[in-house]
């Protein structure tokens, strides 16, 4: 058994995470159409619990159906869902492995076909890849939309999650909130960085009230949206910052949106210095919270990952392509059977048929 700081556990919140290393959210495309969870969902989790990694973070969960974003995306949005859900959070405490569920809403990265509306967003800025232009929330609907957060938090933990993470990131709805190229509101919702963080902390609020302070929320933020005009790093800590005295118990750093062209999964294998594209800008979010950092882009060798929690950067290593090629990496790290993961980073696993590696058929390149 391999001795490492990975391997040593970590709390966030009142929840003990038995490693540091953590299944990022990554969109499976494997529920029912309504966002009724499946076997296929359930085998996918049970899979990667049994595989030995600390915290699952789930796919986006839409919290009402105007921000579903993508077909046969898992729902949060009634209590109908909270026993196919419950049967998730089942197979994976078979393990020492904790989940989280990420609830999220589209925003303006949907199309009218999949929400079944005009996407909503705070002002009505187009948005050029889904060439959308969405209709800016009314203050009945932002406040509508807050009481979607707190209520899938409510059924989160009905069905035995363990946390909830935030996506304000990569462009949907609570980033776009926070973000001054996507928020151009003259409310009590837009303007200055307060008000921009006014939604994502009156949803913190109310999911501490209704979910209590054993339940631990999380959120992933941009370190940058990767556009002009768009949020900033600075702003980005200001806001972790807000929301860490409010009551937030950890913060995962990305970037990127669909419209800046750079996401949070760059395509492309990189030297081993160039892993962790993400971690220099958790440092800095690191530098200045109390709460646990989690660092990630493109980590494939084991002892970069060390060298990021080692180093004060991070304090858990999130990964998501790897663990579709491989669930078992963490137990294969532990074992010490292998020092890096086989993911080339073709994103050919991003399959809208379900998430698979894509690379699978071809011969191990591993020596």
């Amino acid at each position: 058994m391999r001795a490492s700081v990975l391997f040593t556990p970590l709390r966030i919140g009142p929840v003990t995470i038995p490693n540091r290393f953590v299944r990022s959210a990554t969109h499976d495309f494997m529920a029912e159409e309504d966002g009724s969870v499946t076997d296929r969902n359930i085998a996918l989790f049970s899979g990667l619990a049994k595989g030995g990694v600390g915290l699952i973070i789930t796919g986006h969960a839409y919290v009402s159906p105007a921000g579903k974003a993508s077909p046969r995306q898992i729902g949060i949005y009634e209590d109908r869902l909270v026993e196919g859900l419950s049967r998730i959070t089942r197979a994976v405490h078979h393990f020492p492995t904790r989940i989280f569920l990420q609830i999220a809403h589209a925003g303006r990265q949907t199309k009218e076909k999949i929400c079944g509306c005009g996407p909503l967003a705070p002002s009505a800025v187009y948005e050029p890849v889904f060439k959308v232009m969405p209709r800016a929330m009314t203050h009945e609907e932002v406040k509508s939309t807050i009481d979607d957060f707190v209520q899938a938090g409510r059924r989160a933990k009905q069905a035995g999650f363990d946390g909830v993470q935030l996506q304000v990131a990569h462009g949907y709805l609570l980033n776009s909130f926070i973000s001054p190229h996507t928020n151009r509101r003259k409310d009590e919702y837009g303007g200055s960085l307060l008000n921009r963080a006014r939604v994502v902390r009156e949803i913190l609020s109310g999911l501490k009230s209704v979910s209590g302070s054993d339940f631990p929320v999380i959120a992933k933020l941009n370190s940058s949206d990767f556009i002009p005009q768009g949020l900033s790093i600075e702003d980005s800590v200001e806001i972790a910052l807000l929301l860490e005295a409010d009551g937030l118990d950890g913060t995962e750093v990305s970037g990127g949106m669909s419209e800046a062209g750079k996401g949070s999964v760059w395509q492309g294998l990189r030297a081993q210095e160039e892993e962790g594209y993400f971690v220099g800008s958790a440092a800095h979010f690191k530098a200045l919270l109390r709460i646990p950092v989690f660092g990630l882009g493109g980590f494939r060798t084991l002892s970069v990952m060390e060298k990021a929690i080692e180093e004060g950067k991070a304090d858990f290593i999130s990964l998501s392509r790897p663990l579709i090629r491989e669930p078992d990496l963490v137990k294969k790290f532990r074992l010490g059977e292998v020092d890096k993961s086989e993911c080339i980073s073709c994103n050919k696993c991003f399959n809208p048929r379900g998430i698979k590696c894509g690379d699978l058929a071809k011969p191990s390149r591993r020596n």
